[in-house]
C-alpha cells in the first residue's frame, strides 16, 4: 500500500463549572459507561498541571506486552486549555512514524494532512499496530488504545467532548472499531477506503460518522465502505438512502450528507472516481497528499462539533425496524437471522471477489436470483480452499467456519425478487491458498460462478 498516510481534577473555578460528569473507560473489551448519565465531562485530570508528556515517541505497557506510540502536543501548549484530541492510526504494513512525519509527502500530509490544518489546536497520537497492523486480536488494540488515551488525560488537559478517530485501509478498519466498541468516549470517527477487519463490538449506539472510499478501489472493494457506513446510517436514525456516486474516468468526488439523522450525529459519505487511497485528487490519478481534498473534508466534519456537554446516546433501532434496499449494515458478530428458507427454486448466479494480502484475506459475495419465483430467506453453500478459516462476515451468519460453510441470510436480505442481489462477505486467515470458494448451491440448487 501507498505511504500516506482524549477531566475530573480542575485547576480553576471555571472550568469545574463546565464539568458535568466523568466517562469511565472500560478496562475490558465493551462498551464504555457514563458515571453521570445524560453528561459528557469537558476536563480531564492534567487540567493546570505540568505536563510530564512531551511530543515524541511513547511507550506502554498494556495486555502485557510493551507498545509504542507517537504524541505531539501543540507547540504553544496552555495546560489551562482543554484540546482537541484525534486518534490516527497507519495502514497495513505503515507505520506510526510515517504517520507523524507524513512520509513522503512531508508535514502537509502529517496526520494525513489535519495536524497542518490544526495549526496547534489539536493533540495528535499515531499509535503503532502490531506486526504493523490492526489485527485487535481479543480487543488488545481497544486496550491499548484506552490505555494511551488514560495515560494522556492524566497529564494534558484534553477536551472529553472533542475526541475523533480516523485511518486508511487497516487503520480506517480499526477506526470503525473504535466507532463500534467506545462510541461515548470518541465524538467521531472518519474511516477511509476500510472493512470491517478490526471487529465490531458492540456497534449498536450512534456515531458521528464520515466514510471516504474510492469506487473502484482493488485492494477493499467499496462494498465493504458501504456496509460500514450503513451500520450508523441505521444507528444514527438517518434516512437510508443510496447516494451518488462518480462516475469511473471522472476524477471527481461526490460527498454526501445523509437527513434525518438524529442532532449531532450526522453520517457523510465522500464517493471517489478512483482506487486504494486516502489523498485522491480531483482531475488527477495522482495521490499527493498537498493536493488532496480530504484533509479539509474530514478538518471540516470533526471541527463542526462543539465541545461542552452533549446527550448521551441512547441504543437506535436494529437496522432491520427501517430496512431499505440501499441499507446493508455490516452486522454484529451474531446477526439475528430470519426464518428458516422457505419458497423459491434457490437459482442462482454468484460472482466473488478476493482481496489477499500476507495470511489474511476478504471476500464479496454478490448472490442473484436467476429463478423465475421470489426466494424468501435462503442459505448459501460453499467450499472454503483447504487453509482458509472465516474469522468474522457481513451481511449473513457463517457455519462453520472452514471447509463446506454454509451461509444464511439476516432479518434484512432474506427476500430475493427475481432478478435481484444482495451482497454479502467475510474475513478469513489462509495459509497460502488465497483462492476463491468453489460448489456454489442455493437452497440446494447449484449456482452459476460468474
Amino acid at each position: 500500500m501507498r505511504q500516506r498516510s482524549i477531566y475530573t481534577a480542575i485547576a480553576a473555578a471555571a472550568l469545574l463549572v463546565l464539568t458535568t460528569g466523568r466517562m469511565a473507560l472500560s478496562d475490558s473489551l465493551g462498551a464504555t459507561t457514563p458515571s453521570s448519565a445524560g453528561a459528557v465531562a469537558a476536563a480531564t485530570a492534567g487540567c493546570g498541571k505540568a505536563p510530564t508528556l512531551r511530543s515524541g515517541s511513547q511507550t506502554i505497557t498494556t495486555s502485557g506486552k510493551n507498545r509504542t506510540w507517537i504524541l505531539r502536543i501543540p507547540d504553544n501548549y496552555d495546560n489551562n486549555h482543554p484540546y482537541r484530541l484525534i486518534f490516527a492510526y497507519h495502514w497495513l504494513n505503515g507505520t506510526a512514524q510515517i504517520v507523524d512525519t507524513g512520509g513522503s509527502d512531508g508535514a502537509v500530509w502529517s496526520y494525513y494532512g489535519l495536524k497542518q490544518l490544526s495549526n496547534n489546536s489539536t493533540i495528535f497520537i499515531a499509535p503503532q499496530g502490531i506486526n504493523n497492523g490492526w489485527g485487535n486480536t481479543n480487543g488488545e488494540d481497544l486496550t491499548f488504545t484506552d490505555d494511551v488515551l488514560k495515560r494522556v488525560e492524566s497529564d494534558l488537559c484534553v477536551d472529553t467532548t472533542q475526541r475523533f478517530a480516523m485511518g486508511w485501509s487497516y487503520g480506517g478498519s480499526m477506526s470503525f472499531a473504535v466507532a463500534c466498541a467506545r462510541p461515548t468516549v470518541f465524538r467521531a470517527v472518519a474511516v477511509y477506503s476500510g472493512a470491517q477487519l478490526s471487529g465490531c463490538n458492540g456497534g449498536t449506539q450512534p456515531v458521528a460518522y464520515m466514510g471516504i472510499h474510492g469506487t473502484h478501489d482493488s485492494v477493499l472493494n467499496i462494498s465493504n465502505g458501504r456496509s460500514l457506513r450503513d451500520r450508523f446510517v441505521a444507528n444514527n436514525g438517518c434516512t437510508p438512502m443510496t447516494p451518488r456516486e462518480p462516475a469511473q474516468g471522472s476524477l471527481t468526488h461526490i460527498i454526501t450528507a445523509y437527513s434525518g439523522c438524529r442532532a449531532g450525529y450526522p453520517v457523510v459519505w465522500a464517493a471517489f472516481d478512483g482506487d486504494h487511497t486516502p489523498s485522491p485528487n480531483d482531475g488527477s490519478t495522482s495521490t499527493s497528499g498537498a493536493r488532496t481534498w480530504t484533509s479539509a473534508e474530514v478538518w471540516k466534519f470533526f471541527t463542526q462539533f462543539q465541545s461542552g456537554p452533549s446527550t448521551s446516546p441512547s441504543p437506535s433501532p436494529s437496522p432491520s425496524a427501517s430496512p431499505s434496499p440501499s441499507a446493508s449494515p455490516s452486522p454484529s458478530s451474531s446477526p439475528s437471522p430470519s426464518p428458516s428458507p422457505s419458497g423459491g427454486s434457490g437459482a442462482c448466479r454468484v460472482s466473488a471477489t478476493v482481496n489477499a494480502w500476507n495470511n489474511g484475506l476478504t471476500e464479496n459475495l454478490t448472490i442473484t436470483n436467476t429463478g423465475s419465483s421470489t426466494i424468501n430467506g435462503w442459505s448459501l453453500a460453499f467450499t472454503l480452499p483447504g487453509g482458509q478459516t472465516i474469522t468474522n462476515g457481513w451481511n449473513a451468519t457463517y457455519s462453520p467456519t472452514s471447509g463446506q460453510v454454509t451461509a444464511t441470510n439476516v432479518s434484512y436480505n432474506g427476500t430475493l425478487a427475481p432478478g435481484a442481489s444482495t451482497e454479502i462477505g467475510f474475513q478469513a486467515t489462509h495459509t497460502g491458498n488465497a483462492a476463491k470458494p468453489t460448489a456454489f448451491t442455493l437452497n440446494g440448487s447449484p449456482c452459476v460462478i460468474a
